[in-house]
């Protein structure tokens, strides 16, 4: 091999490491990537989650215990097992239905696109926000605001803003996500552009073997000390779990065997 033909694939080689490199910068920093990694990364495959959820209002807080239950972008299910007088509440999203059980009329209903703005259970969350995980990546365009730092991570602010007709209802939305995926900040913007709600992480720690938001705050930026903090006690991640949890069957009656799989 001569010298000047080495030279020249010394050369095209460097040129083709350096357009991997390119390419693969330009995909991490790509706003829609970060956005289904942070949503891939927070429900995985699967989950099981035993989730304390506390309402808090200037005069009054409420505490109660759910298990949820997660596959892929657009089914979970959650089931309140305390206090007593919401044990066996359960909201089930399959696709882009959902329903909800009350035990106390022995009703399963089916939520109408009317009541998806709606508080869920009494707390800052609304339905909407339980469909959320797969409205944000579908519904949405992201563009990339800045890149700030925070404790060694790179943090991407990226602005979301609803597609044409995209059946959603806030004007926009602005994340802030950490480069390990964790999501640390969501502020809802209303069709004027006025903030109206935020969620923001409270603590990070490990747990079912990753590291994750154990805790986050949902507050109403209208209300003062009106908010609902959602405490993580147990998950697993990447569990094999059948058909049959996410059905109309299952949200009324539980099988046993699947409250702690």
């Amino acid at each position: 091999m001569t010298r000047s033909l080495r030279s020249g694939l010394v050369a095209l080689a460097l040129i083709l490491a350096a357009f991997g490199a390119l390419k693969a910068t330009a995909a991490a920093d790509d706003p829609a990537t970060i956005v289904k990694g942070a949503i891939d990364y927070w429900r995985d495959v699967t989950s099981y989650t035993v989730v304390e959820m506390t309402v808090h209002r200037p005069d009054w807080e409420r505490a109660s215990l759910m298990r949820a239950w997660t596959r892929g972008e657009k089914d979970s299910l959650v089931r309140f097992v305390k206090p007593a007088r919401d044990a066996g509440s359960a909201t089930l999203k399959v696709g882009d239905d959902m329903w909800i059980f009350s035990p106390k009329l022995n009703r399963v209903i089916k939520l109408p696109f009317s009541m998806m703005a709606q508080s869920w259970m009494g707390s800052d969350f609304s339905y909407n926000d339980l469909a959320k995980s797969d409205q944000i990546i579908h519904n949405f365009t992201h563009r990339l605001v800045k890149t700030d730092k925070q404790d060694g991570h790179a943090v991407y602010v990226i602005e979301s803003t609803p597609l044409p007709n995209a059946p959603v209802i806030w004007g926009k939305e602005r994340l802030r996500i950490r480069d390990d995926h964790l999501l640390l900040e969501e502020t809802f913007f209303d069709q004027d552009g006025k903030p109206v709600k935020r969620l923001s992480a409270v603590k990070i720690g490990r747990l079912g073997g990753k590291v994750y938001v154990t805790s986050m705050r949902m507050e109403k930026l209208d209300e003062a000390d009106h908010w609902t903090e959602i405490t993580y006690r147990k998950a697993s991640f990447g569990l094999s779990l059948p058909d049959a949890v996410f059905t109309l069957s299952n949200l009324r009656n539980p099988r046993p065997g699947w409250e702690r799989p």
